[in-house]
């Protein structure tokens, strides 16, 4: 959870950190969208560049606790990609609006 700016726990649950990070993309690819149509506003660049830092900020710790989340993420030993589940299993998803599977 960000609060300010900062993370509160550095170990949250692994499914409420995919939770952040899925609604920091969102907010990033929105204010993406927004600015190539308004690129003199300020506070959204300001917003988004600070979206961008706590973006970087939960990638690198899901990747510290749980493991590799994109291409391009460092692998510890052993190869870590073939962990369960896998990204269309039911329990590798969530539900944003509430309830989880």
């Amino acid at each position: 959870m960000l609060e300010g700016g900062t993370i509160m726990d550095a170990k949250m649950n692994k499914k409420e950190l995919l939770k952040e990070i899925t609604a920091v993309h969102f907010s990033l690819i929105d204010l993406h969208l927004y600015l190539n149509t308004h690129p003199t506003d300020q506070n959204a660049l300001v917003s988004y560049n600070s979206l961008v830092t706590n973006a970087r900020i939960l990638k690198e710790n899901y990747e510290k606790f749980y493991g590799p989340l994109s291409y391009g993420s460092y692998s510890p030993y052993p190869w870590q990609w073939i962990n369960e589940p896998w990204p269309w299993e039911c329990e590798a998803n969530f539900k944003l609006c509430g309830e989880e599977r």
